[in-house]
């Protein structure tokens, strides 16, 4: 991978590294070149490329996902920060069973697709964000007594002591939860900011092949 195109390592604050020393936060911007709408029906290759990936996830493959290296160690991080992954699944564990399901992965726009093929592809999730409506570096931080998840007046309230990725002044997600609706990505967004979550037992090559399908996907006219 070219230095063009590592992802930034985000910030953690104290707390979160004392207790997490092992979490990192990648992040990585793209610039959209797709003329396809980010929210509209995805291209021809993003399509295919959808199909193809739902054929890897039959059978014994879909039942022992929880139990390869990279799923069992976001089941484990769960576990770790109070989350029980058999009520709320991990992402990748989340997607196969709605491909098995609908009998192959849901489609959910170009932007949704996109970030399914990575996750399928490596078992790393990646979110994304309006690039515009992000102030500074992101990071991860505990939620303060009263914070709104995003700036929106209808924002919901986030409880004390909550994980979340943040900007520097705005709640942002919730880890490995809830978007703020008013930092998405839109049909007219031309520029996003990518995050992916690593943790104990992922490795690094992981996680920036994920970013990187994202943005290569995106970049390409």
């Amino acid at each position: 991978m070219s230095a063009a195109i590592e992802p930034e390592l985000g910030w953690l604050a104290p707390e979160v590294e004392e207790e997490l020393p092992a979490l990192r936060l990648l992040v990585s911007e793209v610039a959209v070149a797709r003329r396809t709408p980010l929210t509209g029906a995805a291209p021809p290759d993003i399509a295919g490329r959808l199909r193809e990936l739902s054929n890897r996830f039959r059978g014994p493959r879909a039942v022992g996902i929880r139990r390869e290296p990279v799923p069992a160690a976001y089941r484990v991080f769960f576990r770790h920060i109070g989350l029980d992954p058999d009520v709320l699944r991990t992402p990748i564990e989340a997607a196969v069973l709605e491909r098995m399901m609908h009998g192959g992965f849901p489609t959910g726009g170009l932007l949704e697709d996109v970030l399914l093929i990575a996750l399928a592809d490596t078992a790393v999730p990646v979110w994304a964000l309006d690039g515009e409506s992000v102030e500074g570096k992101l990071g991860i931080r505990t939620s303060r007594e009263g914070e709104m998840l995003g700036s929106s007046p209808q924002a919901s309230t986030l409880p004390a002591g909550r994980l979340v990725v943040a900007d520097s002044s705005t709640a942002l997600a919730v880890l490995f939860g809830e978007l703020a609706d008013s930092h998405g990505a839109g049909p007219g967004t031309r520029r996003l900011r990518l995050f992916a979550v690593q943790v104990a037992g992922v490795p690094t090559l992981y996680v920036e092949e994920a970013l990187w399908s994202v943005r290569v996907a995106l970049e390409r006219p």
